[in-house]
């Protein structure tokens, strides 16, 4: 379990793991990778319960992470392998011809940390209800985690899945938004609107946290107060606002960056407003 000023330093290092796979492969997602680094790089060395060593994708005595936004897969490899799950060296092979880091998460080539291909929007959190289902059924006491995007939470059956596990109880699953207000096409406001999304997902019977996403802090307590909440008949939804390509000052806060790959020029500005905590792939 890391400390708060430890995970700041891994966020960075995962940053950087980011844009060089993104570069590398010359295609990716980078913007929404970076968004969300903080808060999963927090709940993969500090919040969940997990161990690479005997980590099964059935889940079995562990708590699961489900990445419904699929296509933030550079942020979910560089977590997944800085943890050990598979070697660091690995990431280098990002989106190659047959490698096993595909552009969306996949279980075709059994990728150690894969629970549950994902990247059809909307369906990921469907996925999470089910899984956190089945822990109940095998009196399994863990914790189901999964992560939406914001614009991904324009899908309607993020919706059907909010009403099904509010009805059900599912109240061993922590549900995370990624609330940086960008998607592929502008802001989620000027494609869609979402409004006031933590005020729908208490009308949808949720338990809803609001917090800062970039702040080790704020997010170690937002998660503190998800795992306090749990086992009390409600599913369990954390907001964290955020802003797209956060770390980057290039990057950040425009939706250009969702899916574009830096030159070898850019990459190299990146590298030196990210600090090399963990030793580069």
């Amino acid at each position: 379990m890391q400390s708060a000023a430890d995970l700041k330093k891994t966020a960075s290092q995962v940053r950087r793991d980011i844009i060089r796979m993104v570069t590398k492969a010359k295609s990716g997602h980078p913007g929404g990778s970076m968004s969300c680094t903080d808060f999963l790089t927090a709940l993969y060395f500090n919040v969940m319960e997990h161990d690479p060593a005997t980590w099964t994708r059935d889940s079995k005595g562990q708590d699961a992470f489900i990445l419904s936004a699929g296509h933030l897969t550079p942020v979910y490899y560089s977590l997944l392998s800085r943890s050990g799950y598979f070697p660091v060296a690995e990431m280098a092979t990002f989106r190659k011809f047959g490698t096993r880091l595909q552009g969306h998460p996949s279980v075709e080539k059994g990728l150690p940390g894969i629970v549950q291909t994902s990247g059809s929007l909307g369906q990921g959190l469907s996925a999470a209800i089910g899984i956190a289902l089945a822990k109940k059924l095998d009196n399994d006491n863990h914790t189901v985690y999964t992560m939406l995007g914001d614009g991904e939470s324009e899908e309607g059956q993020i919706w059907e899945g909010a009403m099904f596990a509010a009805h059900h109880q599912v109240d061993n699953l922590i549900a995370m938004t990624d609330r940086n207000h960008q998607q592929i096409d502008g802001t989620t406001e000027g494609v869609a609107g979402l409004g006031d999304l933590k005020a729908k997902w208490e009308a949808f019977g949720w338990d809803v946290i609001e917090a800062d996403g970039h702040d080790m802090d704020i997010v170690l307590d937002a998660f503190a107060k998800a795992k306090a909440k749990e086992g009390q008949g409600k599913p369990i939804m954390i907001i964290f606002n955020t802003e797209m390509g956060h770390g980057v000052d290039f990057m950040a806060g425009t939706h250009k960056w969702h899916g574009n790959a830096p030159s070898e020029e850019q990459c190299a500005t990146a590298m030196a407003q990210l600090e090399e905590t963990l030793g580069d792939f």
